[in-house]
């Protein structure tokens, strides 16, 4: 073989190399919700307004620093990696010309703040980033923007940047107060700050005979009202509270606060007042008050018995958006019905607590009001508090009247995960699961629930059901943060039945699970899903089952049943229902 066909074979494996490498980027952004396309250079410039353009120079860029392209955005990944077999060829030709005496030519590229977009040259970066190359020589043609953007960004950032020129362009507040920050890292906030400035503006005109110019009322509020309340967000230190949040989210936030302390107390509330109650009950109480504090002056609502829960994830979300994840499950709920059977679902949550360094939510639901004064009740909170003593967690137990599913789901939302005794689960006829409340719990709960049978299990080693659902993607999440917190064995079962579960599923899951460096035994099986879970149960010594919550609607739940439904029924260990 002489050294023109060996490079050309070499070039080609490098192509299919990175083509492969492409899907499997794929799959892992399906997964981890973290987006991998390229930007469009023209949607890019319209969302942040981006003008002019400077004189067109040659220099050395970074190849990292390359994120987007004017025509070729869907061609490759953010790494520049091919994603159509039908530029094997372009992609080998440039390749074997980086052989040749002529090597070959600077690429042309728009420049927007930090980050770069290819005019021309689309292979050229793919191939120079697949030989390993970190700079390559560019034309470079800067165009200008009133926001910042950096190679980082993702595409949910891009409309925060978006709502972000438009709130300084029609404020001047970049030109008017230079030295004020007011960035924000969700959407939908910079019109918000429009609209503060717009209110503010209505309110300093009540008084006059009309209202004051636009550009004097940005420039009040600005001092008068945002300046005061980012100072004692400073000097409060509060904003540790809020990883990966600025000093303008929590202006957001406290407002947002201070309106529903008004509306719950009936007088005005300060905006420094209402951070200082925050500052202070941040402070005294140790677990979990900051995620409730938005939710505890609202009434949450919920759902009826033929209407989805939450989306998949949105659990996941929200407690993310709140909190970085050292503990996964700090606020622990578990409805007690001060019935012998009932205490079992306290002692598994004491499992889970002493792990998570959790506090326990006790809830005890009664029918009606005159219930609350039955001396039972008292007796369940002292059994309750002995329990907890006895145990050795913090607990504590609220009394509730109404239907328990309906207080269980509207007071999930303030803790992490629900354990509950599973009692009777649904049954195997339509009729029995169109009154199983249980059946109700799994649908309607935002968070995951932890159903434990008669008995305490010390949850050493996990079994995920896996399918590739986006409820079973949340039991991935859940098996791995499980395997790398708590340091238990993992197994992962995949089974195929009528062809409805491809063998690239258990992939999806084993990519997901290497790539976070953790360990499992996997399994690929065929027929009744039920039998082959509790196979592996019985062989790999499984004492917690982890799977993803119903996939079907809740009408066509009830009428076919479910996976989930004979897995509660049959088995004897506790089951993690994902949402």
């Amino acid at each position: 073989m002489d050294s023109s066909t060996e490079l050309r074979h070499s070039a080609i494996n490098d192509f299919y190399r990175a083509r492969s490498q492409a899907t499997l980027n794929e799959l892992m952004a399906h997964i981890t919700g973290k987006s991998i396309e390229l930007l469009s250079y023209e949607d890019v410039r319209q969302k942040l307004r981006a003008q002019g353009g400077g004189e067109r120079t040659l220099k050395e860029i970074p190849l990292s620093a390359i994120v987007g392209s004017v025509g070729r955005y869907a061609d490759f990944t953010r790494d520049f990696l091919p994603l159509r077999d039908s530029d094997r060829d372009r992609w080998i030709h440039v390749q074997l010309a980086t052989h040749g005496m002529t090597g070959l030519p600077p690429i042309d590229v728009y420049q927007i703040g930090e980050a770069y977009f290819v005019i021309d040259g689309n292979h050229r970066v793919s191939v120079a980033r697949q030989l390993g190359a970190k700079h390559i020589q560019a034309y470079v043609t800067e165009v200008y923007s009133r926001v910042e953007f950096t190679p980082d960004i993702q595409p949910d950032e891009l409309i925060i940047k978006s709502e972000m020129v438009s709130f300084l362009e029609n404020t001047r507040l970049d030109e008017l107060r230079p030295e004020m920050d007011f960035t924000v890292t969700t959407p939908g906030k910079s019109p918000l700050l429009e609209e503060h400035i717009h209110l503010h503006r209505y309110i300093l005109g009540i008084n006059q005979p009309q209202e004051p110019p636009f550009n004097e009322a940005v420039m009040d509020w600005a001092d008068n009202i945002y300046l005061p309340v980012i100072e004692s967000i400073s000097k409060s230190g509060v904003l540790r509270y809020f990883p990966g949040r600025t000093e303008t989210d929590l202006y957001l936030w406290i407002s947002k606060y201070q309106q529903e302390l008004e509306t719950h107390l009936g007088f005005s509330v300060r905006a420094e007042t209402a951070l200082g109650n925050l500052s202070t009950t941040l402070d005294t109480e140790e677990a979990g008050i900051l995620r409730r504090l938005r939710t505890k002056l609202r009434q949450l609502f919920i759902p009826k018995r033929f209407v989805a829960g939450p989306q998949a994830g949105q659990w996941r979300t929200e407690i993310l958006a709140v909190r970085p994840i050292e503990s996964l499950f700090p606020e622990i709920l578990v409805p007690i019905d001060g019935k012998e059977t009932g205490w079992y679902a306290l002692e598994q949550a004491a499992v889970i607590a002493q792990r998570e360094k959790a506090n326990l939510e006790g809830l005890h639901v009664v029918p009606w009001e005159e219930d609350l004064e039955n001396p039972d009740v008292m007796g369940v909170q002292e059994e309750f508090a002995r329990r907890c003593e006895q145990l050795g967690i913090h607990g504590r137990l609220v009394v509730a009247t109404g239907d328990i599913t309906d207080e269980i789901c509207r007071r999930a939302v303030w803790t992490d995960l629900v354990v509950t005794t599973m009692l009777h689960p649904p049954g195997p006829q339509p009729f029995d699961r169109l009154d199983s409340g249980f059946q109700k719990l799994i649908q309607r709960c935002p968070r995951p629930v932890l159903a434990t049978p008669r008995q305490t299990s010390q949850l050493n080693r996990a079994l995920l059901a896996y399918d590739g659902s986006p409820k079973a993607d949340e039991g991935l999440y859940l098996s791995a943060y499980l395997a790398e917190q708590w340091k238990i064995p993992l197994s992962v079962v995949t089974v195929f039945k009528n062809g409805k579960i491809k063998p690239e599923t258990l992939l999806k899951a084993r990519v997901y699970l290497e790539e976070s460096g953790i360990e499992a035994q996997y399994h690929a099986m065929e027929g009744e899903i039920v039998e082959n879970i509790s196979q592996i149960v019985a062989s790999d010594k499984i004492d917690l089952i982890v799977t993803g919550g119903y996939g079907l609607s809740p009408v066509i739940q009830v009428v076919l049943g479910s996976t989930v439904d004979r897995l509660l029924r049959e088995t004897s260990i506790p089951v993690l229902i994902c949402r």
